[in-house]
């Protein structure tokens, strides 16, 4: 009769520590969804507003390029006054190329200190969760 106690104590326990096992096995993969879309989330927010500011970038980017182009045959024109057309033409191009070449260097410049767009909101709750789990790892083994 003692050993029917026993073996239904420990079957009692087993069926405890199983439970606790599978519901484990289920949060995680909950936690583990509920990151993988709050990633998501996060990425497709930046996307559309970067997609937004990308969309102002080229229009801005085009009216300059007419603006550009009509300051430059001006330039060209005023020069014409004083030097042959081909010479102003050349000069004027040649400033052009050089303030290209150094507007290049900067943007390069920029672009390699610019940080990954990372989801960070994602990344400080998966690491929240770590923490959580190693405290609970930690306590039951203190005990």
């Amino acid at each position: 009769m003692v050993t029917n106690t026993t073996d239904t104590a420990a079957h009692g326990r087993s069926g405890d520590t199983a439970d606790l096992v599978r519901a484990l096995g289920e949060q995680m993969s909950r936690l583990v969804r509920d990151e993988i879309l709050l990633a998501r989330a996060e990425l497709t927010e930046r996307g559309k507003a970067a997609g937004v500011a990308a969309g102002l970038l080229g229009a801005g980017g085009f009216l300059g390029l007419l603006a550009g182009a009509a300051l430059t045959a001006a330039a060209i024109l005023v020069l014409a006054i004083w030097l042959p057309a081909w010479a102003a033409a050349a000069i004027v191009g040649g400033v052009l190329l050089i303030a290209a070449g150094i507007a290049a260097l900067a943007a390069k410049s920029k672009v390699t200190k610019a940080a990954p767009p990372l989801p960070t909101a994602a990344i400080d709750s998966v690491r929240a969760d770590l923490d959580a789990v190693r405290n609970v790892r930690k306590d039951r083994v203190t005990r």
